[in-house]
């Protein structure tokens, strides 16, 4: 997979050759932790290969260079610089890769389809249980979500019903007030109105008892001749009043 990643990256750069290209691609890849270069992403199935195992990358990146045959007299060379100079020497290990490799790649070609078949179902079956997972969550999150709006809305409206509560109460306060100010403007006109009956009644007991004191202090001051003579003056009065009453009726 790392090599596969450094051909694609290495097809990118046209003007450097192929070992600049990957030691390019490779040097992003290793870097430090204070480095900001990309880390390329994961393809989740593998690219196109021929005779198994050589990347398609290799040959689609040495064909400007070399053309259609150039990967396969590369191989061919390079095998044959290596047993010339004996750098590699073919013995009875040779043979046994040679056999195990025959064997795997005859198990690979044999069971590999029905081995990638029962792994891709259970990675299905990892990816849908994960997929259930990150859905119910989702929905839950979402479920969240409306319920925050929800209470941020009752939030609003407790403010709303704060404030006619508030206005409830200056109201019940206000009448309070009033109720109370009215109950004082009754008690001080129930009191005043006291007063002036009490100064009323204590005027009017003086008057009658000035009138009586004067009734009898004038009743005891006349004396019976002065009684007489109001008498007798009253009564030649009255004998004046008839005779002019008289004279009027017979004119």
């Amino acid at each position: 997979m790392l090599s596969r990643i450094v051909f694609v990256s290495a097809n990118a750069v046209k003007s450097s050759g192929p070992l600049g290209a990957g030691l390019v691609q490779l040097s992003h890849l290793h870097t430090s932790p204070n480095s900001q270069a990309p880390v390329p992403a994961l393809p989740e199935k593998g690219g196109k290969t021929r005779h198994g195992i050589i990347p398609e990358e290799l040959f689609q990146l040495l064909y400007p260079k070399t053309g259609v045959t150039g990967p396969y007299v590369l191989g061919a060379g390079l095998l044959t610089y290596i047993l010339s100079k004996e750098i590699y020497i073919i013995n009875h290990e040779t043979f046994a890769a040679a056999c195990m490799g025959t064997v795997i790649i005859y198990g690979v070609r044999k069971f590999g389809p029905d081995v990638a078949a029962f792994a891709d179902k259970l990675n299905e079956e990892k990816v849908q249980k994960a997929q259930e997972v990150k859905d119910l969550a989702m929905t839950s999150l979402a479920q969240a979500i409306q319920d925050e709006k929800k209470e941020q809305w009752r939030a609003e409206g407790r403010q709303m019903l704060f404030d006619a509560k508030r206005n409830n109460v200056a109201m019940l306060l206000e009448t309070n007030r009033r109720e109370r100010v009215h109950m004082v403007t009754n008690e001080v006109k129930k009191r005043l109105d006291y007063q002036i009956a009490l100064q009323t009644l204590h005027r009017r007991m003086e008057q009658e008892h000035m009138v009586n004191w004067v009734e009898k202090n004038v009743v005891t001051s006349i004396t019976p001749q002065q009684e007489k003579a109001s008498i007798a003056k009253c009564i030649t009065g009255l004998k004046v009043l008839a005779k002019v009453q008289q004279a009027k009726t017979a004119a």
